[in-house]
Parts: structure tokens; sequence; C-alpha cells
């Protein structure tokens, strides 16, 4: 009997003649029917199947850490997020230092490009979030002399990446995970945020089959090195500074949300804004503290909010997790937290 109209099938039959319904469909992990279809959906009750982005965790030892969760109330998780050590180049520092900025990249077309960079459509959050094995890294960071050579392959930083799919437009989780991946390969290859956002704008609208199918994301990357953090943004995705003050940390906005007072948002990455322009931004930490990116599933809860002071890094995202869940857990949550000077905690 088919699972989905009830009709009869004959042994063997790997579809219903009667509907058409795929016999071999996976069960639902809802209702048990076998009626899952290509997209993820149950045709029989509607749920959409838990995937393995609905929770994910990644650390670098190089002193950063990210989660990110499907929330509450979402059917999916749409958010995605990257952390990549930043590695030095050959090259004298010094030298480094003096090369003037390339040109940044031309923005998103409004339709696929054919020599636009290849991302597959649609991959796991653990393709997007690049890990470091525990022992890779046994140090932290360490400043160079002007004029002097770093270590080969020496770690100096680190790149994080947080996108999340806009809600309102088709396949935002692609968008979200496109993004991510392209941006956070070309920033830790040493490309300047304008060119990594661009390339991640052309990634998100290759997705796009006309203007009115346009998955969409916002978008926040931040490049953190012991005395520098620089930040590029579009979108409503934020950064704060997380100063240190004795007992407890005093939380600092440092991206500005493009957003209408009545709330949406009025900049993102899309084939449907394909002039979209980032903002970004250079911050000098003060004094000791963390760089904290997150998406609204969070930050909408941070009011009057106690960041975690103890454990390691994974402990404190797991806690900030923990308040957003507590607090209604209405968004995807994705969380990221980074050492400017390497191992903490």
């Amino acid at each position: 009997m088919c699972p989905l109209c009830a009709s009869p099938v004959a042994p063997g039959d790997s579809f219903c003649e009667a509907c058409g319904h795929p016999l071999t469909a996976p069960a639902c992990q809802s209702c048990g029917v076998a009626a899952v279809d290509a997209e993820g959906y149950c045709e029989h009750c509607g749920v959409r199947q838990a995937t393995g982005r609905d929770h994910a965790e990644v650390v670098l030892d190089t002193g950063a850490a990210a989660v990110t969760d499907r929330g509450k109330r979402r059917a999916r998780n749409e958010d995605a997020v990257a952390l990549v050590p930043l590695r030095t180049p050959t090259m004298p520092l010094s030298a480094a230092s003096t090369q003037p900025t390339p040109e940044a990249a031309p923005p998103a077309p409004p339709f696929p490009d054919q020599n636009a960079p290849t991302v597959p459509a649609s991959r796991s959050l653990d393709q997007n979030v690049a890990t470091v094995p525990a022992g890779a890294v046994t140090t932290p960071p360490t400043p160079q002399p002007p004029g002097q050579d770093a270590p080969v392959d020496a770690v100096v930083g680190t790149v994080a990446v947080v996108c999340d799919g806009v809600g309102s437009s088709p396949r935002a989780d692609e968008a979200a995970a496109a993004a991510v991946a392209v941006a956070s390969a070309a920033l830790a290859d040493g490309r300047p945020h304008e060119e990594a956002f661009a390339l991640a704008g052309l990634a998100v609208g290759k997705l796009a089959a006309s203007p009115d199918d346009a998955p969409a994301c916002t978008y926040v990357a931040t490049v953190t090195r012991p005395d520098e953090i620089t930040l590029c943004w579009a979108g409503d995705t934020r950064a704060y500074w997380l100063a240190d003050a004795g007992t407890r940390r005093e939380g600092t906005l440092l991206t500005e949300d493009d957003a209408a007072p009545t709330g949406e948002i009025t900049a993102w990455l899309g084939a449907d804004y394909p002039d979209v322009r980032p903002r970004v931004r250079t911050f000098t930490p003060p004094g000791p503290g963390l760089l904290l990116v997150c998406s609204d599933g969070l930050w909408r809860y941070l009011d009057g909010y106690r960041f975690p002071i103890e454990g390691t890094l994974l402990d404190q995202v797991r806690q900030m997790l923990r308040h957003a869940l507590d607090s209604g857990g209405h968004d995807n949550v994705t969380i990221a937290l980074i050492h400017p000077g390497g191992k903490h905690g």
C-alpha cells in the first residue's frame, strides 16, 4: 500500500501508479510515514527533517570556538559559521604591511555568472566549518618584530564568518552556507574584506534562477589578530567586543545594523541586491577581552545579560546558547568567540 495515498502497490514497485510517490522515500522523523521528499519535507505531515546543520560546534586550538543551532521555533537552521586559522605569508611582515590594497572585486551580478566561483548548492555545516585537530597548534600567535620573517605557516590570527539566511527568501540556508564557505576561504588566503564579500556575493548570486527566486543572507566577517580586529558586514548579524572587567565582561557593539526603524534589513547578499556594498571598520582592543560574533538569534536576548567568564571558550558559547534557548529560542542561533591573543580557557 502506498504510504501517501493508500493505493495498492505490487511488490517490487518503485513508484505508486496512482499518485507517483516514490516507494523508497525515507520515513518521516515526526509522523513515521515513508514520505520524505528530495527537499527534506514530509509530504504527509509537512515537517522538515532534521539535518546535521541543526546543531554543530567547532573549536580552534588557537583560541576560538563557535556553535550554531536551529533554535526552538524554526524548522531548519539557516545560519552558517566558519572559523579558520589565519596563517602568516612567507614574506617579511614589514613588506606585507606596505603592499597596496588590491582593488575590490565587482559586486554580484543579478543573474548567475558562468565565470563565478563554483559552490555546491547545498552542503552540511561540517563542510563549511574549518576545524583544527587537537594539538595541531601548540602555541598562541606571536607578533614578529618589524622586518623579520614570521615562521613559515605560523598561525597569527583567526578568520570568522557568520551568515544568517533571510527567512523570506527561498533556500536561505544554501545562501548562508555558500557565503560562509567562499568568504572564509578568501580571507584565510589573505584577500581583503571587500574582495571576500564580493566573492561571497557571486556565490550566493549563482544560486538564483531569477530575481524572483533569489536566496539571500546577511553577512559579518572578522579577521582577528593579537593587536587588531577588522570587520566587514551587511545586514543585522553583529559583532561585539567583550572587555574583561574583573568579575564580569562589558559588551560593546562593533557593528551597526543595516535595518529600517521597523526592523526590516536594508542590506544583504543576494542576486536581488547586486550593488550592495558592505561596511568595513578596524578595531584596536583597548585591553583584554573577547570578540563575539553572533546572529540575531542571540543578540535579541542580550539586554541585561551577564556574559559568562568561567570555563573554556566552548563552555562559554554553550552557556550563551542555553540563554538564547531558555529565552524563547525563536530564531536560529549562531555564536562565535575569539580570543585575539590566542589560547584562552
